[in-house]
């Protein structure tokens, strides 16, 4: 797939690249500053883009705020935001629209090579990815939309936050996949997610406790 890459660090941002690469993918752009995010990815129109959060100048969100505005002109542009740290509004931020295709990493994550690509294949399909160690903190400040959950639901709501299908989750939960279907099924429910398209349930489940 032909990938933007936006990250200040130099030598990260050529690791992701040489990474990207050895996968089989092509990087046709690579910038280090929030202004130049935009341009690049109206430029190329990648299959997706991978940005960090925090850019140049600012060092603020400049990235998530490229990010959101190029769905805008983009509509469903696969995105997948990397952070240094745990910074629950910027995952609900990118997630607001209920698109799909989006991913929310910590940058140690990219070390884990399979991980890594695995998410951004995930994220292209038009799933989401988000990186356990957000979905524990969101799942451990944001209590209010799963009260009515059991411990199990809440188990395959988090599974379901990191963007894993059903038969991956029945297979870490060491359960049947027709039990996965049930507490979906379930989680669907109690949120009070209207019947529609399946996949984008499940973002709009993720989506209801992140806005809560």
């Amino acid at each position: 797939m032909r990938i933007v890459i936006a990250e200040d660090n130099v030598l990260l941002r050529e690791g992701v690249t040489l990474l990207l690469e050895s996968g089989g993918h092509e990087v046709v752009a690579s910038v280090g500053a929030g202004p130049e995010v935009v341009p690049a990815l109206l430029a190329h129109r990648p299959d997706a883009a991978v940005l960090d959060v925090r850019l140049p100048p600012g060092f603020r969100d400049e990235g998530l705020r490229a990010a959101i505005e190029a769905r805008r002109a983009i509509p469903g542009l696969p995105v997948l935001v990397l952070s240094q740290y745990v910074e629950e509004t910027y995952a609900g931020e990118l997630l607001s629209d209920g698109a799909g295709a989006v991913g929310y990493l910590l940058k140690d994550r990219i070390g884990r090579v399979d991980e890594f690509l695995d998410a951004l294949d995930r994220v292209v399909a038009g799933g989401t990815a988000l990186d356990p160690e957000v979905v524990a903190q969101l799942m451990s400040v944001r209590r209010d939309p799963l009260s009515t959950l059991t411990p199990r639901e809440r188990e395959v709501l988090g599974l379901m936050a990191q963007g894993l299908d059903n038969a991956t989750i029945a297979t870490t939960l060491v359960i049947t996949e027709r039990s996965v279907g049930k507490h979906i099924g379930a989680v669907f429910a109690k949120l009070g997610l209207p019947p529609s398209d399946s996949g984008h349930r499940r973002v709009l489940a993720v989506l209801a406790y992140l806005n809560a």
